[in-house]
């Protein structure tokens, strides 16, 4: 059954700025990933002009995503060999803590730390409250670039369960998962779509919105009230049996980050999410 009472230790998930700026992480790799979803460069434009000193930037279009295809949702996984090359390329060995933000609430470093445990390094943490933490504490950011690297990364992809459309499909009609939707309520209801060609949710699918997950400063809740926020909907699951979605795959990341704080880590991502749902029109949407 889903354990809702037996966290992790937090600072195995999660680091202060405190703890970064700390004389005992200097081997950190840390790495930056804003990104705006309506507009793809401003992430790397926002970067290039000051970023955590010694950072590095990965691109959620370039980096973080494979190729999309016909049948694809808008975030594909990248394939295995592309992550082992782009994280060598960041000095990831197997003795690296790796420390990944964003603006602020994780919903895009997430998706760093799913690929990077997903290939099997578990030593890779968010920043809480990303970006803005950082600044509110009034420290330095640099516009400066490190040099690429050429170390070697060491992972295979599958530490990790992933769900796909299908598999997803079957499931939901036995009955034997439980589908997060992690997406803003107004999205899941249909009753706005900014993104994707079709607005409303995949039936059956519950809807949890990753903004819950965090408070008005934008970093997490205490274990203690993540566990009460999901327990009614995981209480009682294998958590390989709770699965989570969004628009592509990727704040579904901040999901199962936030389930793994509250005592539920092994939570399943479909990838493909809802942008790859209604790539077929035999699938059914719910509204409302």
């Amino acid at each position: 059954m889903a354990r809702l009472n037996n966290p992790p230790p937090r600072n195995s998930l999660l680091t202060s700025v405190q703890e970064l700026t700390a004389a005992n992480c200097p081997s950190c790799v840390v790495v930056d990933c804003r990104f705006n979803l309506l507009k793809p460069e401003a992430g790397r434009a926002a970067y290039l002009a000051g970023h955590i000193p010694g950072a590095w930037y990965a691109d959620l279009d370039v980096d973080l995503s494979g190729p999309r295809g016909p049948d694809t949702g808008r975030h594909p996984l990248p394939a295995p060999e592309r992550l082992r090359v782009l994280f060598g390329s960041f000095g990831i060995t197997p003795g690296t803590r790796v420390v990944a933000y964003d603006e602020g609430g994780g919903g895009l470093a997430a998706r760093l730390w799913w690929l990077l445990r997903w290939m099997g390094h578990r030593d890779v943490v968010l920043l809480d409250g990303g970006l803005a933490a950082w600044e509110r504490a009034g420290l330095p950011l640099s516009p400066v670039c490190p040099e690429p690297r050429l170390d070697v990364f060491q992972g295979e992809a599958g530490a990790l369960p992933v769900r796909g459309t299908t598999e997803v499909r079957a499931a939901l009609s036995a009955g034997s998962i439980r589908l997060l939707d992690v997406r803003a309520a107004e999205r899941f209801l249909g009753l706005a779509e900014p993104i994707d060609p079709v607005a409303g949710h995949v039936p059956g699918a519950v809807n949890v919105p990753f903004a819950g997950n965090l408070t008005p400063a934008q970093t997490f809740l205490s274990e203690a009230e993540l566990a009460l926020r999901y327990a009614p909907h995981v209480a009682g699951r294998d958590p390989g049996d709770v699965v989570c979605m969004c628009g592509s795959g990727v704040t579904a990341c901040q999901g199962i980050f936030a389930l793994a704080l509250a005592g539920v880590p092994g939570v399943a991502l479909y990838p493909g999410s809802w942008s790859e749902w209604i790539r077929s029109t035999d699938r059914p949407v719910a509204t409302g």
